[in-house]
């Protein structure tokens, strides 16, 4: 100890500090190792949130929701509103380049003294601002996505789950039905489906309207068809989980089967779950803008990025910059939820775990 400590009164009830020595370094490293204990969860997201490519794509996808949400409050134009000068249609408003004004609006603020808000990506072929059409395009395609994963997770998980854990016979039945339906080929199956939902919902009124028999086509067929990986992922995992000390336990003492699966195995399996889901979210909007670009998407004049893609297409040698900014957004999207789901899995796997 210092010199300098000063000395402790033989009457005081105080502590000699002469008694105690400065901490040496193994013990400084023992205390860092029984630091404050913290959770999988938190962990996982430390982890996660040290991966620079995660990072960058959580990133990359917040920018784009935030300007998918807002955009439309600030841009004044509507996705299926054609430019208008003196009641009638702009026609010098058509496929114009970016951040460029059409003639009739370039006389109109140079008589009025005004400041049009510029049209960002130009406009299409009907005279409609492109930029605002690629934000709705953008949540249609992300809606797809989000919507088609969470079906695919809710059938996958309550399949998988019951056929794994109940096992035996149970399990051989459900796992060939599995193979059935993988082996149907899910484009015949929309399309068989839009013609007959087309007879079925004609003339109806409301969001299938506006989706159109194609689109609810997609979400059935996401419904009976694209589960089954996920199924076969959940049923691999609790067949695996389900032997452990403590499923046994629970059975010892009569926990019911539903509780079992639901308390004691599936949260074991949770990480497999979220990873897959993660991946399957881009497979899914690809999957759509795919089909949209062949012409079985929303109906017109709700825009999605494969259908803009598609419109683009026409004149490309003319107007390439309409096919680039759609198919970069895709490109964008797809490859931000591909590296998340990377992370995802880097983080929570506990056998990629250092």
């Amino acid at each position: 100890m210092s010199e300098d400590m000063p000395k402790k009164n033989p009457l005081s009830l105080q502590i000699d500090l002469k008694k105690f020595e400065p901490a040496t370094e193994e013990e400084k490293k023992q205390q860092d190792v029984m630091s404050k204990s913290t959770t999988f969860f938190r962990d996982s997201m430390k982890k996660l949130f040290r991966n620079p490519l995660a990072v960058f794509s959580i990133i990359v996808l917040v920018l784009i929701l935030l300007v998918i949400i807002f955009a439309p409050m600030i841009v004044p134009y509507g996705y299926s509103e054609m430019l208008k000068f003196n009641g009638t249609k702009d026609k010098t408003a058509m496929n114009l380049a970016p951040f460029t004004y059409s003639v009739n609006e370039q006389k109109y603020m140079a008589e009025h003294g005004v400041k049009l808000f510029p049209h960002i990506f130009g406009t299409d072929e009907l005279s409609r601002d492109y930029f605002i059409r690629v934000v709705y395009g953008t949540r249609v395609s992300l809606a797809v996505g989000f919507f088609a994963s969470l079906i695919v997770l809710v059938i996958g998980v309550l399949y998988g789950s019951i056929s794994g854990y109940c096992g035996g016979r149970v399990d051989l039945i459900m796992m060939r039905i599995v193979d059935v339906i993988y082996s149907l080929p899910d484009m015949l199956v929309i399309i068989l489906l839009s013609v007959v939902l087309k007879e079925l919902l004609d003339g109806s009124t409301g969001i299938i309207a506006k989706l159109g028999t194609n689109m609810v086509s997609i979400f059935i067929v996401f419904g009976m068809l694209y589960w089954v990986g996920m199924a076969r992922l959940v049923r691999g995992q609790i067949l695996s989980v389900k032997e452990n000390e403590y499923v046994l336990a629970a059975k010892s003492i009569g926990t019911k089967s539903s509780r079992i699966v639901r308390r004691h195995i599936l949260p074991n399996c949770l990480s497999v779950i979220i990873i897959t889901t993660a991946l399957q979210i881009p497979s899914a909007i690809f999957t759509e803008s795919f089909l949209s670009f062949i012409g079985l998407g929303v109906a017109a004049p709700m825009p999605s990025l494969g259908s803009l893609a598609n419109n683009a297409r026409q004149g490309m040698q003319s107007y390439p910059y309409k096919l680039m900014f759609p198919a970069l957004t895709i490109c964008l999207i797809v490859l931000a939820l591909n590296l998340l789901g990377d992370g995802l899995r880097d983080a929570l796997d506990p056998k990629l775990r250092k």
